[in-house]
């Protein structure tokens, strides 16, 4: 005897999890208890030879080939179990309620539907009498791929801002040196993450902390400060950048420039606002280049009294143009003296920064509505679901819309040109075009040429663990 209370539950296929026969043993949850029912089943196989350990992921295998789901909701699935945070939950519950398939079904029933207008024409032009001719059918059938490419961009789009919530936002926190990039961080995250000095430089290569923010998962990198050498005759060897100093600089920029959100930090010192010409100079370029930027101005209780906050926030806005009132913050990371009240996270800028950058997270990550079905009213929630679209189905998305545009380059070849028979058409290839559409779309879900979508499915059921 295993357990004297056990339970044994019965669910009869097709209407199990797997579409099976599956009996469940529910035992208690006690490690000695567990240990003897796994090493009991050896012990069943030399006997019966049928009753074996699953393998990983086997449980979500036979239900996807026994159609109890489809590839979107396998993935679906693997995001649930590996999500940390409140968004990756939310992200990973919108592809289990299959709505994703159910409009790539549609968009290939279309474009097999279309395909089949154009095999029929090469097939039987010469015996049939078709209605259009056939410069009007390519013109047709270039206007509907026309039409699908609008919300294919949109889910390809989505896909993108999807990832920010499966991945992590990752974001820089750019400066000069002792501008309190670290200080910052500590304060975001909670805790001694970087190391704090008043000499400055103390950062040489980037610290990445991940941290969790109002359900979103974040990846912050501390940088190497930013600074240039000074050129002046007077110039000590102090004031030169040496090797190291210069590679930590090389790698700051470069992972401000692969972050999906840069945090410019600047001071005050001794009364002043600092803008240092390398810091500005990097701020301006990456504005023009992704325009995810926020700027943090530190040390606001250095700031001179008769200096208002909004002569600061116009002082950057000269410094570097284009930015918004509301991406740049004031705040101050210099934690209370000792025996001193603490200082409230609202009154020195932590607090409404937190909730800057919660606001700035959403717009990243907020679908991108497509054009509405049958003229309706554009509506950005029915658009939510292609935010859970994966990394893979955004690659054949983009294959598809790749397909769909040699499509309507051979169709232009000959439809605007102003050929009434269409001779100049290649429809063979153009149906080809079409067919290789219709398979990345039938790749996504797993459902249609299992010839193309085998080599996939081991990479999808690798991430399950054994109990699913």
């Amino acid at each position: 005897m295993l357990d004297s209370n056990a339970m044994v539950l019965f669910f009869p296929g097709p209407r199990s999890a797997t579409g099976e026969d599956i009996l469940e043993f529910h035992v208690h949850g006690g490690p000695a208890i567990v240990k003897s029912v796994l090493s009991a089943i050896p012990r069943c196989v030399s006997k019966s030879g049928t009753i074996r350990y699953a393998e990983a992921g086997e449980f979500t295998r036979r239900a996807f080939f026994n159609d109890r789901l489809d590839l979107t909701q396998v993935e679906a699935l693997g995001d649930s179990l590996t999500a940390m945070t409140e968004q990756q939950r939310r992200l990973s519950v919108r592809g289990t309620v299959n709505k994703l398939t159910q409009r790539y079904n549609v968009w290939r029933e279309l474009l097999l539907s279309a395909r089949g207008e154009l095999e029929a024409l090469i097939d039987f032009s010469e015996d049939q009498h078709f209605d259009e001719s056939s410069t009007e059918l390519i013109s047709n059938v270039a206007q509907q791929v026309t039409k699908l490419q609008q919300p294919l961009l949109a889910h390809t789009q989505n896909a993108v801002r999807g990832e920010l919530l499966r991945n992590g936002i990752s974001i820089s926190l750019l400066g000069a040196p002792n501008a309190g990039k670290s200080s910052l961080l500590n304060r975001i995250v909670g805790r001694e993450a970087a190391i704090v000095s008043h000499e400055a430089g103390t950062t040489r290569d980037v610290v990445e902390v991940s941290v969790d923010i109002g359900g979103y998962l974040c990846r912050f990198g501390d940088t190497a400060g930013l600074r240039r050498a000074l050129k002046l005759p007077t110039a000590t060897s102090n004031e030169d950048i040496g090797s190291v100093e210069q590679e930590g600089i090389r790698r700051a920029k470069a992972r401000a420039t692969e972050s999906d959100l840069v945090i410019v930090v600047l001071s005050f010192e001794s009364g002043h606002l600092k803008l240092d010409s390398e810091v500005i100079d990097t701020a301006q370029a990456l504005l023009k280049e992704h325009g995810n930027i926020l700027v943090v101005v530190n040390k606001i209780d250095q700031k001179p009294v008769n200096l208002s906050a909004g002569n600061v926030v116009q002082q950057i806005q000269a410094s570097v143009p284009g930015i918004p009132d509301s991406a740049i913050h004031l705040l101050s990371c210099n934690p209370a003296p000792e025996h001193a009240t603490p200082i409230d996270p609202q009154l020195d800028g932590i607090g409404p920064f937190l909730s800057g950058l919660v606001i700035k997270f959403q717009t990243m990550t907020s679908a991108v509505a497509g054009p509405a079905p049958d003229g309706a009213e554009a509506d950005a929630s029915i658009w939510q679901e292609s935010l859970g679209a994966t990394e893979r189905q955004r690659l054949l998305l983009e294959e598809c819309s790749n397909h769909l545009d040699s499509f309507l380059q051979v169709g232009r070849h000959g439809g605007q040109d102003g050929l009434d028979d269409g001779q100049d058409v290649d429809f063979v290839l153009a149906a080809e075009h079409l067919r290789a559409a219709a398979g990345c779309l039938a790749r996504i879900t797993g459902k249609g040429e299992a010839g193309d979508v085998e080599e996939v499915l081991g990479v999808v059921f690798e991430r399950f663990c054994v109990g699913k």
